[in-house]
């Protein structure tokens, strides 16, 4: 299976290809012009690979929800791309990409809040498990004030269940290390109250991450294995907003 994965919802321009289960990665942190790299990233993994983009199974993309023009862009290429080349193409949320990211880099790690910086006082979050080693929605992604940000109520029992082992043995306490909780995600960053709030319910927060090509293209897998796929006309951005004449202004990369 070849996959070609695109994302530049945020300040992380990225491309990746998963070809037989590994990955090839390109990223590069911009806070502007990512029109003028992503193209190349993604001719510098197919190279790599020795692949042409005709002999591709797929191509994925970061849907959203990001930064306006970011979105609109990774969209847009894909479909271009998708159209060329015959293609179908798999739509990859980017609050998921992010949960997956700390998915792969922590395996004690079970559950994630994603929660990215939507400006305008606004957060995009959205609550995921890990399922087979890759990161499942828990409910709707949502676009809200950072005051609104909540944990699912399952995971707040997790949360009590492990400061009782934790003061019961150290045995009982690593049982559980397999759900963690973890907080993932500029929106902390952006907003020292939603870290505040929910201190006490994370078991770790990586306020510093950025979703990425390399997990878009790992979650496509499965969906491209079992059929999952979309025509090129369908590579659509996710916004969550709907107000996004004004949002376009503020949240612009290029």
């Amino acid at each position: 299976m070849k996959i070609l994965a695109l994302d530049s919802a945020t300040e992380n321009c990225s491309a990746a290809l998963f070809i037989e289960g590994r990955v090839i990665t390109r990223e590069q942190r911009l806070e502007h012009g990512h029109a003028g790299h992503i193209l190349a990233m993604a001719d510098e993994v197919l190279a790599e690979a020795g692949v042409a983009l005709g002999t591709l199974n797929a191509i994925a993309f970061g849907r959203g929800p990001g930064a306006f023009t970011g979105v609109r862009l990774a969209a847009s290429v894909t479909q271009g791309l998708a159209f060329g080349a015959g293609l179908p193409v798999v739509p990859v949320s980017d609050l998921r990409a992010l949960a997956q990211r700390v998915l792969g880099a922590d395996p004690d790690v079970a559950r994630v809040l994603a929660c990215t910086d939507a400006r305008m006082r606004e957060v995009y979050w959205g609550c995921f498990e890990r399922r087979e080693g890759l990161a499942a929605p828990l409910g709707e992604e949502r676009v809200s004030r950072p005051d609104a940000v909540m944990l699912p109520a399952a995971w707040s029992h997790q949360v009590q269940a492990s400061a009782r082992s934790a003061a019961q043995s150290r045995e009982a306490a690593l049982r559980l290390a397999g759900e963690r909780v973890c907080g993932a995600g500029r929106g902390f960053a952006a907003y020292p109250q939603l870290r505040a709030a929910l201190q006490s319910a994370l078991d770790s927060l990586r306020e510093e991450l950025l979703p990425g090509a390399a997990e878009i293209a790992l979650l496509a897998a499965p969906e491209v294995a079992g059929g999952r796929v979309f025509p090129p006309e369908q590579a659509l951005p996710v916004y969550l907003r709907d107000d996004i004449a004004r949002v376009s202004g503020q949240q612009s990369l290029n």
